[in-house]
């Protein structure tokens, strides 16, 4: 606590990255099959006829299989590395494309408030109604801002849809331990502001207040 808060992990991206992994997982595991199969089955089974593939294309498929294995071991490694601390002056949010910080002087409000409160499944069909389903009963951390620290396009490209509540300056920080964090952070906010306070109480900034008056 010398320096911050501790670190809790931001739930919604490693839950989108959880999905993601295992799907892009099957994806390399059927390519390669696909790879060794027509490169192998027409020998092992020379009765039957199989289509002629060129050593060329069946180097590019187990090659895009073999990359999408990758592709799947790097989200897997990723999944748990988002997360939300806050600082004494202000509150940082990592993602491993987005290094964002939000000072506590743009912060008007921090509430919880349930998921499904901000976004409720009646509103959503598909794919995107069985992704929130499991989240709607976890309680968010919601931050009400006088403003974005960054365009509001820029975040839309390293979050999820659902870290916005609507298009207000609101944003939904979704942890597995809420009421660890909220304390934390309203603790560390309070001090700042408390020593905010003391800062125009000084003597040097009352001296400077009635200079600036008598100047006017």
């Amino acid at each position: 606590m010398a320096r911050g808060g501790h670190r809790h992990r931001l739930v919604l991206y490693t839950y989108t990255l959880n999905r993601w992994w295992k799907l892009v997982l099957g994806i390399g595991l059927v390519l390669l099959a696909l790879a060794v199969a027509l490169s192998q089955l027409p020998g092992l089974l020379s009765q039957y006829h199989f289509p002629l593939v060129s050593d060329k294309t069946l180097w590019m498929v187990g090659g895009v299989g073999g990359f999408t294995l990758l592709l799947a071991l790097f989200l897997f490694t990723i999944r748990k590395s988002a997360y939300v601390q806050p600082f004494k002056s202000h509150i940082r949010l990592v993602t491993p494309l987005l290094r964002m910080n939000i000072s506590y002087r743009r912060i008007r409000q921090a509430s919880s408030v349930e998921m499904q409160s901000l976004f409720p499944i009646s509103r959503y069909k598909g794919w995107r109604r069985k992704f929130l389903f499991p989240l709607a009963a976890q309680t968010a951390i919601v931050l009400e801002m006088t403003g974005w620290p960054l365009p509001r396009w820029v975040l839309n490209l390293f979050l999820s849809p659902f870290f916005f509540p609507d298009r207000s300056s609101r944003l939904a920080l979704l942890v597995p331990r809420w009421m660890e964090f909220s304390t934390e952070m309203e603790s560390l906010r309070s001090t700042w502001f408390e020593s905010q306070r003391g800062i125009e109480r000084t003597p040097q900034s009352q001296l400077l207040t009635s200079l600036s008056r008598r100047k006017r």
